[in-house]
């Protein structure tokens, strides 16, 4: 049966088609992009703004055009792998913290508003949580990535850095407790239940396409990937990736990357354009090599 095209960002796209190295070749982009529903404009107007916002550098023009990711570009396609790495090591040791919780602090005046504004997004985002106003934890050892952004941001001189493993918020020191208080953790348990609800069929069905030695068509493969990849993201991103000793157990989260790797896999085997680029090709070498 024939997927409908998907709605989605196109720099998800166009992220997803770098390869390892950062390369994008702007003909296969445009032929992925066609597949999954996009129009050559829709494609063009992305890869101006992310020129624009020096997320990519071009190498010729038109569909003979290469593109390669720059610095920021890579801070932004690498952090996500890095992310999946952390997250199925997390997986398959089933442990990850020392115990201790580390935390950062700053106090920064009115007229450096934005880079204070900016802190608070770049410390949420590195999966911290507020305790109080200007007062940030994190199960990780976040200290080097933490002094980075202050730097870059040109308010070192305003952080204080400090670590312990005796915590007390609001009253609760169970670590499991304070998880749950500080992240979203019964949230993103839901959102992870119902990814796995919403496509956990789609595995019996490329296992049957198998059994029979059928083949899916771009036309259905690249906008059916995309389609799953997206859902998972969604919730994916806003997972701080706890350790798994302050999550509940069996966690969901857990469940929902091993359907989207397997169904990757039987898709990829199934893919009858074996030799046409492959979207997300760097997160298929990830998963090839765990």
């Amino acid at each position: 049966m024939r997927v409908t095209a998907v709605e989605v960002p196109t720099r998800v796209l166009v992220f997803g088609m770098a390869r390892p190295d950062g390369t994008i070749d702007a003909g296969e982009l445009y032929d992925v992009a066609a597949a999954c529903g996009q129009s050559d404009e829709q494609v063009r107007s992305c890869l101006r703004r992310l020129l624009s916002e020096g997320l990519l550098e071009r190498d010729g023009s038109g569909r003979s055009a290469t593109f390669h990711t720059t610095p920021a570009g890579d801070v932004l396609r690498l952090g996500s792998l890095r992310r999946h790495e952390l997250a199925y090591r997390q997986d398959r040791t089933g442990q990850g913290w020392d115990g201790r919780w580390h935390l950062a602090a700053f106090a920064i005046p009115e007229h450096k508003r934005a880079a204070r504004d900016r802190l608070r997004d770049r410390l949420l985002d590195a999966g911290g949580a507020v305790i109080n106003n200007g007062l940030y934890v994190s199960p990780r050892p976040w200290e080097d990535e933490v002094r980075e952004i202050a730097e870059h941001l040109d308010v070192l001189d305003r952080l204080s850095l400090a670590g312990t493993d005796d915590l007390e918020v609001g009253g609760t020191r169970d670590a499991r407790a304070l998880a749950r208080a500080l992240w979203p953790v019964d949230e993103l348990a839901g959102s992870y239940t119902r990814f796995v609800a919403d496509h956990q069929r789609i595995v019996p069905v490329l296992e049957r396409l198998r059994e029979r030695h059928d083949r899916i068509s771009d036309a259905d493969f690249l906008p059916g990937a995309l389609r799953m990849v997206i859902a998972f993201q969604e919730v994916f991103l806003r997972d701080p990736l706890l350790p798994p000793e302050l999550l509940p157990r069996p966690w969901p989260g857990r469940a929902a990357r091993d359907l989207l790797v397997t169904s990757r896999r039987l898709a990829l085997r199934l893919r009858e354009e074996h030799e046409r680029p492959a979207l997300f090709a760097a997160f298929d070498e990830f998963v090839a090599r765990s």
